[in-house]
């Protein structure tokens, strides 16, 4: 139960995202698709499941396939479980990966030293929290330090970089997925 495997894709999150990344109305995909507004909202809400007939349609008015469609579908779950034994033991440093599929929000959990040369630099805002060990932060030219139960926030297009300061340091990265549009596109970022 939770497994995104056993459950049944949802591709009207998938049409809406397509759609709104493309600057296009439901009228205007209606018109392309030769399928009615009513029921590309229906599809888009997921009330309704288009025959492969019909995503084909909307995949050509949207300026793509319906294999890609379907790919970007979310599995139709509210429910996700994953464990900490579901991840494979690597060297270190390690990252899992706290949420499957494709969301509107990503979390990570880095375990280890981190390469702190490395500049990162996201669209949308980011939290960090120091679940255990201790972190210093680089980011618009000053450092951060942060230990065990600490969090920072960081908006959208901040460039930052950091690293573990103590061994076995576990850092949780929850993010904004890069496809939302949740932070405007700021002048000189």
């Amino acid at each position: 139960m939770g497994d995104h495997k056993e459950q049944p894709l949802r591709v009207g999150a998938a049409v809406r995202r397509r759609r709104r990344a493309l600057g296009l109305t439901l009228a205007v995909v209606a018109e392309r698709s030769g399928l009615s507004v009513p029921f590309l909202s229906q599809i888009e809400n997921d009330r309704a499941r288009p025959s492969r007939s019909s995503l084909e349609k909307v995949a050509d008015a949207l300026r793509t396939t319906a294999v890609e469609l379907l790919a970007a579908a979310d599995p139709a779950c509210s429910v996700d479980v994953v464990r900490a034994e579901d991840t494979e033991l690597a060297p270190e440093p390690r990252v899992r990966s706290l949420v499957r599929g494709h969301h509107q929000m990503h979390a990570s959990e880095f375990t280890g030293d981190h390469d702190a040369g490395r500049e990162f630099q996201y669209r949308n805002d980011q939290l960090m929290y120091v679940a255990d060990g201790a972190v210093e932060i680089e980011a618009e030219g000053r450092a951060y330090r942060l230990g065990r139960g600490d969090t920072l926030y960081l908006t959208g297009g901040v460039r930052h970089r950091w690293r573990a300061t103590v061994p076995d340091t576990r850092v949780v990265v929850v993010a904004v997925a890069e496809h939302i549009e949740a932070v405007r596109d700021r002048p000189g970022r």
